[in-house]
């Protein structure tokens, strides 16, 4: 692999290869310094994005940062590169590209034609060239719709996956927390449980539990139980009524081996969901979740930085055609992004990235109790995002996940996003909401002390009793 070097000031900088440039290059990272490839000094960064600036975007696809014959992730990035999609900017630097995408050249219907042609490395490595509000401005730019049951990703649009966790699983605890989401018009992604075990009966019952709220009450939302790909297959088989199959991913097949998976399986659930036409509107069947810093925890980066392996995830995300993607950004905790600058940063990265790919992003405004933030860095985080227009966030009883035990955003947040950014829920999920009398855009939340009770019936058809869930105005 061919060394970089930059003379500078009458000193000479070296990196050995492309993937310690793009590491040196990327902003701070306690993960990155924690494996031993951050830049070793601000000057030293400020260096390597000097150089990278400079540097032909056809490097990516002359260097793998991976070897091809060493990993699959790369054989699936190369293989699948579009030459002709790439060819309007395939003569630009990665400065030069930075440039072209904050140009008005660079609008919605250019970025979608673009997204064939780019690589996780060039998204990655742009991405470390830019300022904060050029992450929102791009990221503002680039429209990914996906279908199921209603439209995620529109413009002026931002929905919620109610996440309606329970330590033990318990139906009745599920139940309130997802009656409270509804009336808080959370739950247009998709109503996704993360299970406290992977145990398949177990989730088949957490299916069948959601197929009937679903159902029953004419809901335009999808639901998943958020299990390992293997369990959601066995789980078809035993004819559970499945949306949307889930699974965590890495951006090398190293970290993916580690999650117990790689592509030919991922493609064995989505064939498993699509045979189950249960999307009335889309065949989009798959639902993925990823993080910077995953493959670094697996000892599985190969000396690449945290941000660049995200990226490559992406790729992974965008061979299967997801209803929904997002990063869980703060989740795996603070040796890997320390505190809420990186955090916020992080964040608008992984959106950025994953949409000029042409991935269908959300992202998990989160971070774990260790961590130097708090929740006013994800109050800016989640207005960032809005503003860049993120498809969907989390929604969360008092944005704290007694399951997972770790911060996020509440059903509350996205009520606040909507009404400052004049943002409305998925059109079909919207409509229902209207129709239940529990929203509409003017007005908010507006529902009498009376409608409660209308869910009462579906609640106890499945012998749950009723569930006390206050009123709001």
């Amino acid at each position: 692999m061919a060394e970089h070097v930059i003379d500078i000031g009458g000193r000479r900088y070296r990196f050995d290869t492309l993937g310690a440039l793009m590491a040196a290059a990327s902003p701070r990272r306690s993960g990155d310094e924690l494996a031993g490839v951050a830049a070793t000094s601000a000057e030293e960064r400020v260096i390597a994005q000097m150089a990278l600036a400079e540097l032909p975007l056809t490097a990516f696809l002359e260097e793998p940062l991976i070897p091809y014959e060493e990993d699959e992730i790369t054989r699936l990035i190369l293989d699948r590169h579009d030459r002709d999609a790439f060819a309007p900017i395939a003569a630009l630097s990665v400065g030069e590209f930075r440039n072209w995408l904050l140009s008005e050249r660079a609008d919605s219907r250019s970025l979608k034609a673009l997204a064939p042609g780019l690589t996780p490395e060039m998204v990655a490595a742009v991405s470390k060239l830019m300022r904060v509000q050029d992450l929102v401005l791009v990221g503002r730019k680039c429209e990914v719709v996906t279908r199921f049951r209603n439209t995620i990703g529109l413009p002026g649009r931002l929905s919620t996956r109610l996440q309606p966790n329970h330590p033990t699983d318990d139906a009745s605890g599920i139940a309130a927390s997802i009656l409270d989401g509804l009336l808080y018009a959370s739950g247009d992604a998709v109503i996704g449980i993360n299970p406290a075990t992977d145990n398949t009966s177990t989730v088949v019952t957490l299916l069948k539990m959601l197929d009937e709220i679903i159902s029953r009450y004419e809901i335009p939302t999808q639901s998943c139980v958020l299990t390992h790909v293997t369990t959601a297959i066995e789980a078809i088989e035993r004819g559970a009524p499945t949306d949307l199959v889930f699974q965590s991913i890495a951006g090398t097949e190293a970290a993916n081996r580690g999650f117990g998976i790689d592509l030919a399986l991922l493609r064995e659930g989505r064939e498993a969901a699509l045979s189950l036409n249960r999307g009335p509107l889309g065949n989009n069947v798959m639902y993925f979740e990823t993080g910077q810093g995953s493959a670094l925890s697996a000892d599985a980066h190969h000396g690449l930085d945290q941000q660049t392996l995200e990226a490559r995830a992406y790729a992974v995300a965008r061979e299967f055609e997801p209803l929904l993607v997002n990063t869980v950004v703060g989740f795996i905790g603070p040796e890997y992004l320390f505190d809420g600058k990186q955090i916020i940063r992080a964040g608008l990265e992984d959106h950025f990235c994953g949409k000029l790919l042409g991935v269908p992003m959300g992202c998990d405004v989160c971070y774990t109790n260790h961590a130097e933030a708090d929740q006013d860095d994800m109050d800016m985080l989640l207005t960032l995002l809005g503003a860049a227009g993120c498809s969907y966030i989390m929604g969360i009883p008092g944005s704290d996940d007694i399951m997972l035990n770790y911060q996020t955003t509440s059903f509350h947040d996205a009520l606040y996003l909507r009404q400052v950014l004049g943002l409305r829920p998925a059109p079909e999920f919207e409509a229902w909401l209207e129709t239940s009398g529990i929203y509409r855009h003017d007005r908010g939340i507006a529902f009498d002390r009376d409608l409660p009770s209308r869910f009462q019936h579906v609640l106890g058809a499945m012998g749950l009793g009723t569930v006390d869930t206050g009123t709001a105005r």
